[in-house]
Formats: C-alpha cells, structure tokens, sequence
C-alpha cells in the first residue's frame, strides 16, 4: 500500500529532476447541471437565426416585387424588340431619346387606331344583335312550335326571363363588381405605364446600360455580355418583325375572303385576325378566327363554314411554307422546341411567358450554338433515316419484285433470268 498522510490522501513523491511527473487520474468531462455549453454554440444559433430571418425576408420581398419584376422583364423584351428601329434612327443622326421616343408613338398609334375600329365594329355588332334578338328569338320559337308541337310564346318567355331569380342575382352581382372592374382596369392602367416607362429607358438609354453592366465585369466577361446582349437583340427583333410581316400576309389574305363573301367590317377583322393570329401563340389562330366566324353567320351560315375552311387551309399554309421562309435567319427554331417553350413559358409566368418564351428560347439556342462544337457524321444509313444493305430491301423494291414475278409478265434478258 501506499504511504498516506493524516489526511488519508497518498503522500506525494518529490520527483526527480528530468523525470516525467506522475500521471493523475482522468478527468472526466462536465455533463452534470454546472456543465458548460460550447463558446461556439451561441454564435452559431444567432447566425442560423439570422440566415434564416434574412431569407424570410427575402422571400416575403420577392413575393410582393414579383408584379414589378414581371413588368420589368416585359419592358425589358419590348426595348430588345424596338431595338433594331432605335439603332437604325440613331445611326443617321437622330437622337437616341427622340428615336424611341418616335417609335414609340407609331406602336401608340397603330394600337389606339386599332382598338378604337375594333370597339366601334364590336359596337355596331352588339346593337345590331339587340335589334334583330326578338326576330332570332320568333324564329327560334317557330321552329320549336313546329317540331315538337308546342304553343310557346315571345311574350311569355320575355316575362319569365324579367321575372326570374336569375336575372335578378345577375344584376345585384353586376352591380355590386363594378367597383371591381373598375379597380382592375386602373390597375391595368397603371401596370402598362410601368412597362411603357421602364422600355422607354431601356431602350433609351440602352448603350449606358451596357456599359454601366460591363463596368462590373472584367474584360474577358464584357466580350461574352455584349456579345449575348447582341444575340438576344437579333432574336427578339427578328421574331417580332417576322410575326409583324406575317399578320400583314394573314390580313391581306382574310381580308380578299370577307371582302368577296361580303362580311361587314372586313378591314378591322382582317387586322384582328393577323394580329391575333401571330402574337398570341398556339391558341390564337383559333382565337382570330372564331370573330370572322361570327359575323360571317350573321350573314348567312354559309359563309362562316367557309371561314372556317379558309382558316384552317391558311394555317396549314402558313405553318409549311411561310414560316419556314420567314423566320429561318430570325428564330430557327424547331416546332416541338418553340410549342415546349410556350407551354413551359406559360406555367411560369402565364400570358406574359407564352410571349416571350419563343424569342427567349432562340436567343439561348443561338448563345450556346456559338460555344458546343460540332463534328461532322458519317454517312451511316440509320443517320440518313432508312434502312441499312443488311436490314432486307425496302418495300419499293419488294412491289417491283412482285410486279416482275406476276403471269404473263417478260423475264428480263441476261444474267438475271438464271438460264444456263
């Protein structure tokens, strides 16, 4: 045992000079109540805590800012488009304030005359309807009178209509939303300004704009930016030149139709239908030509199955043989890829994405098409889409095969009939 003192703690050993001391019994660590926590902990709750309030901010920023930042992008599409015009007034002279500033005017003008002829023709169709509706309505009465052999009456169904709950809520609802209406189209209103203002500098101020975005970059990254903006500017204003020529085409095409099938209002449905048919995508072919259809069957019934006709033969036209011819040096892009892009356009931002999705999806395709290499192929037969020496001989040859092989047919002379 070892020596111990009154205390009964073992005596210590003085140690010798250059020995190593005794080691002690092992410390166990703090985990009791007065245990205490790490120096870093603390620091690491408050920074987890503040990255997370700064990305709830954030968040909650983006959410309220994302009405101005679709606005923004829009404006920022528009002046991409006038950029070409801007650019080519500037270049003889005109100042670049004054050059969008004149394109902007005509785009104003071209507009107001056009919705004003469209809400006078829609106007006029609206109290011609009002006031041939009791004639439909005989018509439709007499028919119904004489197949199925009943004895209804104009007078009565006009005072059943009058005296119906339905009617009745519709006009309280109608009156209770016309504050609503109202509030919507001021902010429309105001939503067109922005965009109208934030283009207008844009397009305006475009070459300060690059060089305040170049500023920041090194000289290797301002190459690539320019070059990119450049790309985008080339794309964008090729799509909307190229749809603007091809809703000329579109009018000038309807337009000869309604005129020789007499519909009223042929000039504004023509332009109705070229504008509508070409700036808004995918659906707005059927769009434009569901409004000649309707006027044209006020007329006669006729006349509307052959719009519808001369609709869908156009398209077709238009799909094969115009388009390609326009828009190969513009948006070369293939049909799946331009669909897919509209619908994916569509489910991020809506109308505004199924605008710009096109001109955006050309301008990266031609961004990367300047960096991925390309080899050449080879002239292999499944590259060339038909069938290789091995896979059998295709159907051309096995129907002039059999066509030889039929009775009374003449063998050919030579090596081919097998005689020896």
């Amino acid at each position: 045992m070892a020596p111990t003192d009154e205390t009964g703690q073992a005596a210590q050993h003085p140690t010798t000079p250059g020995a190593p001391p005794p080691a002690g019994p092992p410390v166990a660590p703090m985990s009791g109540p007065g245990a205490r926590m790490p120096r870093w902990l603390p620091r690491a709750m408050v920074l987890a805590l503040a990255l997370f309030a700064v990305f709830q901010l954030g968040s909650w920023a983006f959410h309220q800012l994302i009405g101005l930042l679709v606005n923004i992008l829009i404006a920022f599409f528009l002046a991409l488009a006038i950029e070409p015009a801007v650019s080519w007034m500037a270049a003889r002279g005109v100042r670049r304030g004054l050059s969008t500033f004149l394109v902007f005017l005509g785009v104003l003008i071209v507009a107001a005359g056009f919705v004003t002829l469209l809400g006078s023709m829609l106007a006029g169709q609206i109290i011609k309807i009002v006031e041939d509706f009791p004639d439909y309505l005989d018509s439709v009465i007499n028919w119904i009178n004489t197949h199925f052999k009943t004895e209804l009456r104009r007078v009565d169904i006009q005072e059943g209509l009058l005296r119906s709950d339905w009617l009745r809520n519709y006009v309280q609802n109608s009156a209770t939303g016309v504050l609503d209406v109202s509030a919507q189209v001021l902010g429309g209103l105001f939503q067109l300004l922005t965009v109208g203002l934030f283009s207008f500098y844009f397009a305006a101020d475009g070459p300060r704009l690059r060089r305040t975005v170049c500023s920041l970059l090194p000289p290797a990254r301002q190459a690539e930016v320019l070059r990119a903006w450049e790309i985008a500017v080339n794309k964008t204003g090729g799509y909307i030149y190229s749809r603007g020529l091809m809703a000329l085409v579109s009018g000038l095409a309807h337009y000869v139709l309604l005129e020789f099938l007499e519909v009223p209002y042929a000039p504004v449905l023509a332009v109705w239908v070229g504008l509508v048919s070409q700036f808004i995508p995918t659906i707005g072919t059927y769009l434009a030509g569901a409004l000649p259809m309707l006027i044209a069957f006020t007329v006669d019934p006729w006349y509307a199955l052959w719009v519808l006709i001369f609709v869908v033969i156009y398209q077709q036209f238009e799909n094969y043989v115009l388009q390609p011819k326009l828009t190969s040096k513009t948006v070369d892009i293939h049909p799946a890829v331009a669909f897919g892009s509209v619908v994916a356009g569509t489910a991020l931002l809506g109308a505004v994405g199924a605008l710009i999705a096109i001109p955006a999806v050309a301008t990266l395709q031609a961004f990367l098409g300047a960096y991925v290499r390309r080899y050449d192929v080879t002239d292999d037969p499944r590259v060339l889409g038909h069938r290789g020496p091995g896979g059998g001989p295709g159907a051309l040859t096995r129907v002039r095969r059999l066509w030889a092989r039929r009775p009374g047919a003449e063998r050919p002379r030579g090596g081919d009939t097998g005689a020896s």
